[in-house]
């Protein structure tokens, strides 16, 4: 279906691939991510929310990086799954400044209200942004990567599973179960 994954001459070191394991209707890889940024397995059920405050804000926007908003927004695009929302989302952050990072901590901070063993530095970041964006809640977990980078997190509740296996060629796989990829049990460290 991805043309550039039929390419023999493709190479990357880094790779989010997502192949869609329906509930409602049959897999198929037309119906997977095929987000810049992210991909997760779950849901995001605060998302008309989310959209909602995103576009009431455009308009007091303001950005060193782009000289003229109106041309990129709306930044969300729609029709589109929560995916690619959240996709469109943390990508507008991060070509604004912020680091990838940061840009998901923003979107999906940890529960920290009531956290009284979370660093204060941390606290504060929570709290600051709080002020700028409503938290993107849902049962997931989510990967992220810019290329060079790559971050994941479980939803704040823990609802949606992640396994991990880290190779001793150094290759680290991350899946929301074991066994996705068939792989030597003798290469794996961790």
């Amino acid at each position: 279906f991805y043309l550039d994954f039929k390419d023999v001459n493709m190479k990357s070191a880094i790779a989010l691939v997502h192949s869609r394991f329906s509930t409602n209707t049959f897999p198929s890889w037309e119906r997977a991510h095929p987000n810049r940024y992210m991909v997760h397995n779950g849901e995001i059920n605060t998302i008309r929310g989310n959209v909602d405050s995103i576009r009431a804000r455009e308009g007091l926007m303001q950005s060193e990086y782009f000289e003229n908003l109106d041309e990129i927004f709306p930044i969300i695009a729609k029709p589109s799954s929560d995916s690619a929302m959240f996709d469109n989302t943390l990508e507008f952050l991060a070509l604004n400044g912020r680091t990838l990072e940061e840009a998901f901590m923003m979107m999906v901070p940890e529960p920290w209200h009531k956290n009284e063993n979370m660093e204060s530095k941390k606290r504060a970041f929570y709290e600051y942004h709080s002020l700028l964006m409503e938290p993107w809640d849902g049962p997931a977990a989510i990967v992220f990567t810019d290329g060079v980078i790559m971050g994941a997190s479980l939803d704040r509740n823990g609802f949606r599973p992640s396994r991990y296996y880290l190779t001793k060629d150094d290759m680290l796989i991350l899946s929301s179960e074991t066994g996705a990829l068939k792989l030597d049990e003798k290469n794996i460290k961790a």
